[in-house]
């Protein structure tokens, strides 16, 4: 991308999604994420009435008398989004790419996060980890992340979803606030969410389009995978194709749906046609 246009659509999407923050998630952000993690602050005597699982029993080993771990709330919170870069985001049927939204929504969250005094950084990943940008504040890193969303050319284009989590885990040691934006296209990764969940706040963003989850009838057509550049030819005329393709996408929205219940992850799905605002202002409702 020339350098003149790449700076005209970091402007664009700047403008945008500032102005939502300001105006539509103004201290909504704040009141759905600060306060949610406890950072340690000190050790004190144990008083009656504290928290028998508080007590650091290496201190009091140490001193031969109860002593317990006074924790305080995390006033500075760092912000990570994981962001789906691999082949099939190159899609889109309706208003824009699934990778274009991505992008948007991403922007939305750093926005929300700087102008709250948090810090944030991106991993863009495929089927390996593509890019790390450690989190840091101010408007000059945000607009690095931003244009790295815009531009950036992975060199994969599969996607494997358990290597961002495994490499998040490892590579960030403060409790963070961890967005997954993707289209979900990947083997099983519960494992890896499991563990993810355990040391982060992770919440899920499933972008998809609606093509994904039903075929229209209008006759042979041949189909392309962006991840594999396998192609096949279907009868979208034919009703039991149609069917079958629903079906398949039904079950991977039961799977989905599933897989969030048991791991407690709060998530949201938007389409590329659907405007991204309502399902983040529920998810911020919902974590209130």
């Amino acid at each position: 991308m020339e350098a003149t246009e790449l700076v005209k659509k970091v402007r664009k999407i700047e403008i945008k999604t500032r102005g939502l923050t300001q105006h539509i998630f103004a201290g909504q952000y704040h009141s759905a994420f600060k306060g949610k993690g406890m950072i340690f602050s000190e050790v004190r005597e144990y008083q009656y009435g504290d928290d028998i699982r508080s007590i650091d029993w290496n201190v009091t080993a140490r001193f031969n008398h109860p002593y317990i771990k006074v924790y305080e709330e995390e006033r500075e919170l760092t912000v990570m989004l994981l962001i789906d870069v691999s082949g099939s985001g190159n899609f889109g049927t309706r208003q824009q790419f699934k990778r274009d939204m991505m992008a948007e929504i991403a922007s939305v969250l750093a926005f929300s996060a700087i102008k709250n005094n948090d810090k944030v950084g991106a991993i863009l990943f495929s089927d390996r980890v593509e890019k790390f940008i450690p989190p840091k504040k101010g408007r000059v890193h945000l607009l690095r992340i931003i244009r790295e969303l815009i531009d950036f050319k992975p060199e994969s284009l599969k996607t494997n979803l358990t290597e961002p989590l495994r490499y998040l885990t490892n590579a960030i040691k403060r409790r963070s606030i961890s967005f997954l934006i993707s289209d979900f296209i990947s083997d099983d990764f519960e494992e890896a969410v499991r563990i993810a969940k355990k040391k982060h706040d992770l919440v899920c963003i499933w972008v998809y389009d609606q093509r994904e989850a039903d075929l229209p009838p209008v006759g042979l057509i041949k189909l392309k995978d962006a991840e594999t550049n396998s192609e096949c030819w279907v009868d979208s005329s034919d009703r039991l194709v149609r069917e079958g393709y629903r079906k398949a996408w039904k079950n991977k929205e039961e799977d989905m749906q599933e897989l969030f219940k048991k791991t407690g992850i709060d998530y949201i799905t938007v389409s590329t046609d659907q405007d991204y605002v309502r399902p983040l202002i529920a998810l911020f409702k919902h974590r209130n």
